[in-house]
């Protein structure tokens, strides 16, 4: 690793509820099989993500806790402030917050929630990450964070806008390497390298500090990559096997070969912290042991 590369992180969302002995469970798999960070998302159907991650801490000893990523548009600022500053505590700083604007219809209208504009979907979340700043770095603020001056942030999308708030305010800024309408849409290692720049040019100075995340979609540790490789092209035909095969959201091969594709990738993207879905959990972790272990 040369001087100013980021090390590894890897992070699994768990987006399956579940009674409290299968969750402590999940969660202390998840720890033992070497993941340095759990995540909990914010949809409808899925754990509440405080109360999980609170729950997830007390049980366990080494992984951090981080949502992944909340809606700030279902929040009033100053609430989510306390709900943020009370979890940071209770998890003895080891939580990470996560935040987006919001992107599903069908769930603010469940909630009965208007649904806001683009443009106004990011000034709430801009609202929302200075009331949340504030009210960390007071002194009188209670429940008072551990960390300090306030949980790690993480600000996720793709569009130029959220990219440019996540340059100004984020300590991780996550990239979207996906789009999910009626099926699933990978973007190409093109795009992908325009949105780094893109948010490199964005953060100036701060590049070096920052740390980039990204979803890895398809994670597969087998001898056959190029089978892999070709029946997946068989499900998502835009892309070529070629073109499937060096992205940093596909990652298909045998867990010395994954492990490079993520060695050839921070140095291409500077991408060094990767999250999977809970269904990905066992998938990813020979290549996890793989390179914790260097």
């Amino acid at each position: 690793m040369t001087a100013g590369t980021k090390p590894f992180r890897f992070g699994v969302d768990l987006i399956t509820p579940a009674p409290r002995t299968a969750w402590v469970e999940k969660c202390r798999k998840a720890e033992d099989l070497g993941y340095d960070v759990i995540g909990v998302g914010d949809h409808l159907g899925m754990p509440a993500p405080f109360p999980a991650l609170v729950l997830a801490a007390e049980n366990t000893e080494r992984v951090r806790l981080k949502t992944f990523v909340l809606n700030a548009g279902f929040y009033n600022p100053v609430l989510l402030a306390r709900e943020v500053t009370g979890t940071d505590q209770l998890t003895d700083g080891r939580f990470e917050l996560g935040l987006g604007a919001g992107y599903v219809k069908a769930e603010f209208d469940a909630a009965g929630i208007p649904f806001p504009s683009a443009r106004q979907r990011l000034d709430h979340l801009a609202r929302t990450i200075e009331e949340i700043k504030k009210r960390c770095a007071d002194p009188d603020h209670q429940p008072r964070p551990v960390q300090q001056p306030g949980p790690p942030l993480l600000l996720g999308g793709r569009a130029d806008g959220l990219l440019t708030l996540a340059a100004e305010h984020a300590d991780i800024i996550g990239l979207i390497g996906a789009a999910a309408s009626h099926k699933m849409l990978l973007a190409d290692a093109t795009e992908i390298a325009e949105r780094v720049e893109f948010t490199k040019a964005a953060l100036g100075a701060r590049a070096a500090e920052v740390e980039l995340n990204i979803l890895a979609n398809f994670v597969t540790v087998t001898n056959a990559r190029q089978t892999r490789l070709a029946e997946l092209h068989q499900r998502m035909p835009e892309l070529t096997t070629e073109q499937l095969g060096v992205l940093p959201t596909v990652l298909i091969g045998s867990a010395g070969q994954v492990a490079e594709q993520l060695e050839a990738h921070r140095e291409r993207y500077g991408i060094s912290y990767y999250t999977v879905i809970e269904h990905n959990l066992d998938a990813l972790a020979p290549v996890i042991e793989l390179l914790h272990g260097k």
